[in-house]
């Protein structure tokens, strides 16, 4: 097999960002599947011959040699058993099955004093070798790619959490000035929430399930050969010893609920990124994040003052391809026509394309965060040039003293208006209150009207 020039790539994946992408290639090249496929084929093999009611025996240097055939598995494995599926070699036409040439191709890898040709593959369809296949490879790529990437992004939102705990900052809602926050406390909010969807990942990633089931899913060809075999609890422990949970009701395919439901907790978290990313982008639009330049490199074309938030844009769209590729997939797997059709076949070959964008997205994000500076003096003169906020703790207080027109007098002098500090002095010179009221309510200041958002900026 020879490695394509990445200028000359189809897809973006595999050319500009396969930098990016390339921890996944074990799990998303056709090269990985293949090599899962021989995987499965070799330890089910070696199943049937631990079963009391065949007659094959593989001793321990048989299977020794037998798993060497997977776990040294290599491009020249990969490009012979796609020469047996395409070309044919001098012992075998063309299969035009995917599987099938896997079949051939352990013939050839059989250690020479075993007799197990007929073994290979015994009773199955392609389906049962195929699920379990893509299952074993998504699983680590979820859980070893994926996930750690994810917490990176949460270790580096904790951390900008606790840094700016107590950075105040004038708060946004409907887009128009709200009570103050710190940018901790605001990066806390994503860092909890993404915490959450992590664990919804490996939850579903945990219960990844396998069938093993045969053409109909009835187990019709192995209890034709071996009536007496309690096939159900075979395929059980076969799939559990795969790392995976069981599927013991199916047709020929698995159903698929269990990749849908993780390809959903992907798509869960990267909305929380997808907001994340939009937060980020305004926040450096209204300069209260300046981003670290980065020497030798261009912002623009023909401004040369730029620093654009790139990553935080690229990963926006690379996180909503995702999410659009995701949902495609998890509509499409869980559908099959009677009891099977191929047209999922060639849909779950994009899952890899999919977790590709995904990880792009976490990356480019990860990148975006390690830039970005609080701007705390652009902060702090929005606060101070922005005093109707405090508006809020002014009738609050008036009401706990018993103002029961609290909010309507504030609102009259507020609402619409350009307020100062100056005003809402004359409004406290002209309550009928206690001293100690009028200097608590004369302590207001936007930048201290935080509540206790710096205690809840200390996520764990």
């Amino acid at each position: 097999m020879t490695d394509r020039d990445p200028l000359s790539a189809v897809s973006p994946l595999d050319g500009r960002y396969a930098r990016y992408t390339d921890p996944l290639v074990p799990y998303a090249s056709e090269s990985g599947l293949i090599r899962a496929r021989v995987r499965v084929e070799v330890e089910y093999l070696l199943a049937l011959a631990d079963l009391d009611a065949t007659p094959l025996e593989i001793d321990d240097d048989q299977r020794a040699t037998l798993r060497a055939v997977y776990e040294d598995f290599d491009d020249e494995d990969a490009a012979l058993v796609k020469q047996i599926e395409t070309e044919g070699t001098e012992e075998y036409d063309a299969t035009n099955h995917d599987v099938k040439a896997v079949e051939y191709f352990l013939r050839e890898r059989l250690p020479a004093d075993l007799d197990a040709e007929q073994w290979l593959h015994f009773g199955l369809t392609s389906e049962d070798v195929n699920n379990l296949a893509q299952r074993i490879l998504v699983k680590p790529a979820v859980e070893d790619v994926l996930l750690p990437a994810l917490r990176d992004v949460r270790d580096a939102l904790v951390e900008l959490a606790q840094t700016y705990r107590d950075t105040p900052m004038l708060a946004r809602t409907h887009g128009q000035p709200a009570t103050p926050t710190t940018f901790g406390k605001e990066m806390a909010v994503y860092a909890s929430r993404l915490g959450r969807a992590l664990g919804r990942i490996q939850w579903a990633t945990d219960g990844l399930s396998g069938k093993l089931a045969g053409a109909s899913g009835t187990y019709a060809a192995h209890h034709a050969a071996y009536p007496d075999v309690d096939w159900p609890a075979f395929a059980l422990g076969f799939v559990d010893s795969l790392g995976l949970d069981h599927e013991p009701l199916t047709t020929q395919v698995n159903p698929c609920d269990d990749l849908a439901t993780l390809f959903g907790a992907l798509q869960g978290a990267n909305r929380i990124l997808l907001d994340l990313d939009l937060d980020a982008w305004l926040y450096v639009s209204d300069r209260y994040l300046g981003q670290r330049s980065v020497d030798g490199e261009t912002g623009s074309s023909t401004m040369p003052h730029k620093v654009n938030p790139i990553d935080f844009e690229n990963s926006e769209g690379n996180l909503s391809k995702a999410n659009s590729d995701l949902d495609f997939l998890a509509g499409y797997v869980t559908n099959s026509r009677l009891q099977r059709d191929l047209s999922d076949s060639t849909v779950k070959r994009n899952i890899g394309g999919a977790l590709a964008h995904c990880l792009i997205g976490y990356e480019k994000l990860q990148q975006g965060l390690g830039k970005v500076v609080p701007n705390e003096t652009v902060m702090r003169e929005d606060l101070e040039a922005t005093s109707a906020v405090i508006g809020e703790a002014v009738q609050t207080i008036l009401r706990r003293e018993g103002y029961t027109d609290a909010y309507e007098r504030v609102k009259e002098h507020t609402r619409g208006e350009s307020i100062t500090m100056a005003d809402f002095e004359a409004l406290f010179a002209d309550l009928d209150v206690d001293p100690a009221v009028r200097d608590e309510l004369e302590a207001l200041t936007p930048a201290s009207y935080t509540g206790i958002a710096d205690e809840l900026a200390d996520v764990q």
